[in-house]
């Protein structure tokens, strides 16, 4: 059974930091893209970063110089470490994990950035 599962999420203050993990299992996702989505309360889903498989790497505009993916392929895991947070960057955080046929999410982590 295919399973990404997220974790790392809390409460931080603003200006502070988090890492974000997410463990795959149940197959390899070598050939698979990775990334990380977030949504926040009342909004759409939106992408963060993504990894493709030949690490290729992309950023929202809005997380870039702030946020950094990363892939360990042995352990089959994605990272988000996530500085310099801010109030708006307060969401629930997903990573997927997709091919050309399949798609697959964990159940999310959550992230408050509050004083």
């Amino acid at each position: 059974q295919v399973q990404l599962v997220e974790s790392g999420g809390g409460l931080v203050q603003p200006g502070g930091s988090l890492r974000l993990s997410c463990a795959a299992s149940g197959t390899s996702f070598s050939l698979y893209a990775m990334g990380w989505y977030r949504q926040a309360p009342g909004k759409q889903r939106e992408l963060v970063a993504s990894h493709t498989s030949d690490s290729n790497i992309d950023y929202a505009d809005s997380v870039k110089g702030r946020f950094t993916i990363a892939r360990d392929y042995a352990k089959n895991t994605i990272y988000l470490q996530m500085n310099s947070l801010k109030p708006e960057d307060t969401a629930v955080y997903y990573c997927n994990a997709r091919n050309t046929r399949l798609l697959y999410w964990g159940q999310g982590t959550k992230v408050t950035v509050s004083s």
